[in-house]
């Protein structure tokens, strides 16, 4: 894995991938919002979006984080992620313990190229 990023959290299905990293390439006093981002890939478009965080609740077993793109909830297992106005609702897989793909390194790799 890179040395300028670290995953935190991994949910995926077949066709989305929702992933949390942690920019590790930035001084001490830089901007939370621009060391953490959440982002959004669309596998059946190949589009990447950056989820605009707002809040988050947490609980012994359940996460939940809100975004101006909907909500996103998730346990040790698996993770609901629904789009706002309810327009779309996707189950996905909680990967976050596992080693990332290729594809997913290489998405990461792209994103941080972009200026920001």
């Amino acid at each position: 894995m890179s040395s300028n990023y670290k995953i935190r959290y991994l949910f995926e299905n077949a066709d989305t991938l929702i992933m949390e990293i942690q920019r590790l390439d930035l001084r001490d006093d830089a901007d939370i919002s621009q060391i953490y981002h959440w982002l959004y890939f669309d596998r059946l478009t190949s589009s990447m979006v950056k989820l605009w965080f707002r809040s988050m609740d947490s609980s012994a077993e359940i996460e939940e984080r809100y975004f101006e793109q909907g909500y996103l909830k998730f346990s040790d297992t698996e993770a609901t992620f629904i789009e706002k106005y309810n327009s779309s609702q996707h189950r996905l897989i909680n990967h976050s313990r596992k080693e990332c793909s290729e594809e997913t390194r290489e998405l990461i790799s792209e994103y941080l190229k972009q200026p920001n």
